[in-house]
């Protein structure tokens, strides 16, 4: 063809006609000759089709096959950890020094028995005791008196800087410091009680007043520490509303503070269980200086100590399951959805382990 006196002569093949862009666009275009996925064919509508701006019909993933994540470093470490826990499952069994015919002997008996129903008192009632005389404490140092808040960090100040042992025994022998214990008017001679120090401080009692005002000296610490971290903002919004400060204090502040308190709160109740093993310097009978006495007696050191640890165990073991429990209940307010429960969890596992065959079905 010519024109102009220019002669351009057309290609023989048409097909070999690169297209407008370089190969670029040639490269694209050989996407829709090759009929590849996610690619609209020559009959679909796009930019340049009859519907411009039109989208094509979405892709049917039902026919792809569901491959599972793979994770070897996890089962690894699995295998690693299960052969560390058969080692020790497998020495404790075949191990003959354990001696667990011993430990079975003594685990129920009487004596044993008796000496931990004194440890769960002494727990009992120092906990109690404790967390009481420590809220008070808490409430004296938040207090705008600075006398209350001296007061309140001096007493702080030195039952934690006090070995638990050394607090005992200052209690036990608080005889030689004072002959009489009276309580009547200060700085006269109006006397309304009056004992002998020997009389009213026993071993009980100085296992209680020792473990009572440790356990308040940190106890106080923790609750002042979920009282401050409670947002500000809410009290004053509260107070703006006009409620009265009692209200705020029991429906707003210590909800919240809970879930601060709550954790620290039953690891000093753990701790605390574990700590009145130190009252055997008291010649008190419980758990452990029962255990003392009987190996004394039959020289089987090991398979008592082993009895006295799995009581322990048992007690702490319960402890945390209240612990979730409670948590559990004082987080309503900071989850929208509550932690499933150990049970729960059990019957989601079982309940999709026994969906997940159908569903492989229904991929094939």
């Amino acid at each position: 063809m010519s024109s102009a006196g220019t002669t351009v002569d057309r290609p023989a093949d048409s097909g070999s006609v690169q297209p407008a862009g370089g190969p670029a666009a040639g490269a694209r275009t050989s996407g829709v000759e090759r009929g590849l996925p996610g690619t609209p064919g020559p009959g679909a509508s796009g930019p340049a089709g009859p519907a411009a701006g039109g989208r094509g019909p979405a892709t049917d993933y039902s026919g792809y096959p569901l491959v599972a994540s793979k994770h070897p470093w996890r089962w690894v470490g699995t295998a690693v950890v299960a052969l560390g826990v058969l080692a020790v499952a497998w020495s404790l069994a075949t191990n003959p020094r354990w001696e667990w015919g011993v430990v079975a002997q003594w685990f129920t008996a009487q004596s044993v028995v008796n000496g931990l129903v004194e440890t769960l008192k002494l727990t009992a009632i120092s906990g109690i005791l404790g967390f009481v005389l420590g809220f008070i404490l808490a409430l004296m140092r938040l207090s705008a008196s600075p006398l209350l808040v001296s007061v309140s960090w001096t007493f702080s100040w030195i039952f934690r800087s006090t070995p638990l042992l050394v607090q005992m025994l200052l209690w036990y022998n608080l005889g030689y410091l004072y002959e009489k214990i009276s309580l009547g008017v200060p700085f006269t001679d109006v006397r309304f009680f009056e004992v002998q120090t020997t009389t009213l401080i026993s071993q009980f009692a100085a296992a209680v007043l020792g473990l009572t005002l440790n356990q308040a000296a940190y106890s106080a610490e923790i609750i002042r520490g979920g009282i401050l971290s409670v947002d500000q903002g809410q009290l004053e919004a509260a107070a703006a509303l006009g409620i009265p400060a009692w209200r705020r204090s029991t429906r707003i502040v210590l909800p919240q503070a809970m879930r601060a308190i709550l954790p620290t709160a039953f690891n000093e109740i753990i701790g605390l269980v574990k700590g009145t093993s130190i009252v055997y310097v008291l010649a008190y009978s419980e758990l452990f200086y029962t255990v003392q006495v009987i190996y004394n007696r039959t020289q089987q050191v090991l398979p008592l100590l082993l009895v006295a640890t799995l009581w322990y165990v048992v007690i702490t073991s319960v402890l945390s399951v209240f612990q979730y429990y409670i948590e559990r209940h004082y987080s309503k307010g900071a989850l929208r959805n509550l932690p499933l429960t150990p049970l729960q969890k059990a019957r989601k596992f079982f309940a999709t382990r026994a969906a997940a065959p159908g569903r492989e079905r229904g991929t094939r």
